[in-house]
């Protein structure tokens, strides 16, 4: 069965079941064995076709592994991740090269997450050197039209090709990293954090962006956060990581507004109220 029939029949764009990874840690005697890190502790949560599913807790929830683990750059301990009825980790490394097309990511930081020696063009095309035919466009010139039409769709514009990162605010470095991940024309976008980093102006229009693009192109977003007012407006559903473990899910405005463990009553607490925030 084909990913798009796959999908047709109702299936889950990315499906994670019994999710795990564990750590071990630098043994601190000789005479002891090494301690282990319970970093995910069994995570299963499905996300469909066009939705956005928010992942929020605190410094050392399992946040981050659980994107590692998603985009396939660490492997876990026990469980599985599927995208597109595919499992990311039982596959080959050819066979992985070909599905990344299908899951990009942001990152949190634009200043770190961009070489500053490299032109916005070669940067937003970078994806595309690593897929290879039959994925890649053929030629320079086809793959720079697909860059521009990629800038254009991220509000930046067809002079920006050949500027260097410096050359941008914070706003627009994260605009070029969302072109990067749209360049492969992705079902799936992981972003982790990736309004963080920039004034809280600038998180409004970076998250209407994803938005919009999410509208026009049927994206997915695992949208990972630690900011409850961000999560709420971007997703759909959200679920509450802690100590590696899902204690909670559900409708943003249900769960933030009605949160019943004590762990998400503690986060809904701790945020601030501060006149002149954006949501």
């Amino acid at each position: 069965m084909s990913a798009t029939q796959n999908l047709a029949t109702g299936a889950a764009l990315l499906k994670v079941t019994a999710l795990q990874r564990t750590y071990q840690l630098p043994r601190a005697s000789l005479w002891r064995p090494a301690a282990q890190l319970h970093a995910l502790r069994g995570v299963s949560f499905a996300l469909q076709a066009g939705r956005s599913l928010g992942v929020v807790g605190e410094s050392g929830s399992g946040k981050s592994t659980l994107a590692r683990l998603v985009m396939a750059l660490d492997t876990p301990t026990a469980g599985s991740v599927e995208l597109l009825g595919q499992d990311l980790h039982r596959l080959g490394s050819q066979q992985l090269r070909a599905a990344r097309r299908h899951f990009q990511m942001v990152f949190q930081d634009p200043y770190a997450s961009l070489d500053p020696r490299m032109r916005v063009e070669r940067i937003v095309a970078e994806p595309l050197a690593h897929l290879g035919p039959p994925d890649a466009p053929a030629g320079r010139e086809a793959v720079r039209a697909l860059v521009q039409a990629t800038l254009e769709q991220v509000g930046l514009r067809a002079r920006d090709l050949d500027k260097y990162p410096h050359e941008f605010s914070g706003g627009q470095r994260q605009r070029i990293a969302i072109a990067r991940a749209l360049v492969t024309r992705p079902r799936l976008i992981v972003a982790d954090e990736p309004v963080s980093a920039l004034d809280v102006s600038v998180q409004a229009q970076v998250l209407n962006l994803m938005q919009d693009l999410q509208r026009e192109l049927g994206l997915s977003y695992l949208f990972i956060s630690h900011d409850l007012a961000v999560v709420q407006h971007l997703c759909d559903e959200v679920i509450v990581l802690h100590q590696g473990e899902i204690v909670e899910r559900g409708a943003p405005h249900k769960l933030f507004h009605a949160p019943g463990h004590p762990y998400t009553q503690a986060l809904v607490r701790a945020v601030p109220r501060l006149p002149g925030h954006i949501f």
